[in-house]
């Protein structure tokens, strides 16, 4: 069972063909894949199946799944231990920290079996972006930290402010997709990992401090109008002009509007830049690693090694390479890193059916997953609430307060006076304070 659906789906079923009739054929082993629609449906499916719901399916021999819903399965101990399945090199070909991100349990067993991966980066649309900088001198360099995307947030909203006579109304320059990647990755970053996993139990480390800065580079710039989230997706926002930079995944850039479409009778080409994604200033380089691993449900020696078998040859450098790059994701082999030979394709132009926007994007994530230390969330029960909660209380406050903003400049206050009745001190603390409360009463029961 997965979750691609459209050209992802028509790509991976091509390759589960390719193996049935070559090495599968070869072999006796016969790979039938089947979508579930999304990753929602999905994992409720898994749940269902895992739990022995009347009317639910019997759980196939393998299953895409996040590090969550694995940690769920094996706590329920119906997972493959697949390192008997692997030798020492075999194991060593894969980057260190997709394997890491699959071991699970008090022993470290390897239960997730990598095959994409994907990061995040900054896009920008730079038709606007040129327009703007021609205007006010922006640099590209004033995109490097969060305190310059900030800072460009507000020269872009006062240089869009003062294109029309009305007061208050410039736009919001920034929008921001999962998150709970800011907070968790920004936390690691200025010193303190809010999730510590050990032999399964988890420890919550919420600095007062650390929050305030994340608090004070999203909340603050948003009530202020620099940034901004109505669309389902920040894409969304760039395809009608509401934003004109965003920080999203990699496996999104394909996503990113050709147009800006303003309404029915306006509308306009637009290109994509690509950028490294931003970190704190005066801190190291740091990024999300993400990405759905596939599992082995245990049951014998005979499936679990012929699932293995597909796995490996799934994910044989070349031809993980080509899935990876054609559906938006990041290889998981070494070697797909260090040669030139996928970078040579990428400035040539010779991967077939690859779009523009992936094109762009692609060749700067993989240097980003070199250069920068990978972060993902060990799993831990309650581990989805959590997540959940980091990326709903920040951006449900920063929301409700800039409805309230905008209500007092209706009113006729200053832009600088409706936006201090909520960037106080005092104001942060009571937020933070229950934000607390709700995150350690949520893993209470793994203290």
């Amino acid at each position: 069972w997965h979750y691609y659906n459209g050209s992802q789906k028509v790509i991976f079923d091509e390759f589960v063909e390719d193996f049935n009739e070559t090495i599968g054929l070869e072999k006796g082993i016969i790979v039938e894949a089947y979508s579930q629609g999304n990753i929602g449906q999905l994992e409720k499916n898994i749940a269902n199946s895992a739990d022995n719901k009347v009317g639910s399916s019997k759980m196939p021999d393998m299953v895409s799944v996040y590090s969550e819903m694995a940690y769920y399965l094996d706590q329920k101990g119906i997972l493959a231990n697949l390192e008997s399945y692997l030798t020492e090199e075999e194991l060593d070909e894969y980057v260190d920290s997709y394997i890491e991100e699959g071991r699970l349990g008090e022993n470290k067993e390897l239960k997730i079996f990598p095959t994409a991966k994907a990061t995040e980066v900054l896009m920008v649309n730079k038709t606007d972006w040129d327009k703007f900088a021609e205007a006010t001198g922006a640099k590209i360099k004033d995109l490097e930290t969060w305190e310059d995307i900030r800072k460009t947030g507000e020269l872009y909203y006062r240089w869009t402010d003062s294109l029309t006579e009305k007061k208050n109304d410039g736009r919001a320059f920034f929008g921001r997709d999962a998150l709970a990647n800011y907070i968790l990755v920004g936390s690691k970053q200025l010193g303190e990992e809010i999730f510590q996993v050990e032999e399964g139990q988890v420890r919550v480390n919420l600095d007062y401090e650390n929050m305030k800065k994340i608090w004070d580079n999203y909340y603050i710039p948003y009530i202020s109008g620099y940034y901004t989230s109505y669309g389902r997706f920040s894409s969304d926002d760039a395809k009608v002009g509401e934003i004109i930079a965003l920080v999203g995944s990699t496996t999104g850039a394909s996503y990113f509007p050709d147009n800006v479409t303003i309404d029915d009778n306006e509308s306009y080409a637009i290109e994509l830049l690509s950028l490294a994604l931003p970190n704190f200033e005066g801190k190291g380089l740091d990024a999300v690693q993400q990405g759905a691993g596939i599992v082995v449900v245990e049951s014998d020696q005979a499936h679990e090694e012929a699932a293995v078998e597909f796995l490996k040859w799934f994910t044989e450098e070349t031809r993980n390479s080509e899935f990876s790059i054609k559906t938006g994701y990041l290889p998981v082999k070494k070697a797909a890193y260090d040669g030139e030979r996928l970078r040579d394709e990428f400035e040539e132009g010779s991967i077939e059916g690859l779009s523009k926007q992936l094109q762009a994007t692609l060749p700067l994530a993989m240097d980003q997953m070199e250069e920068y230390d990978l972060y993902f969330s060990q799993a831990f029960e309650n581990g989805f609430q959590a997540r959940s909660l980091l990326e709903s209380e920040l951006k449900n406050k920063a929301e409700m307060d800039r409805e309230k903003v905008v209500e007092l400049m209706d009113q006729g206050l200053s832009h600088q006076d409706a936006v201090r009745e909520f960037s106080s001190e005092k104001n942060f603390e009571k937020w933070f304070l229950e934000f607390e409360k709700k995150l350690f009463g949520l893993v209470e029961n793994e203290e």
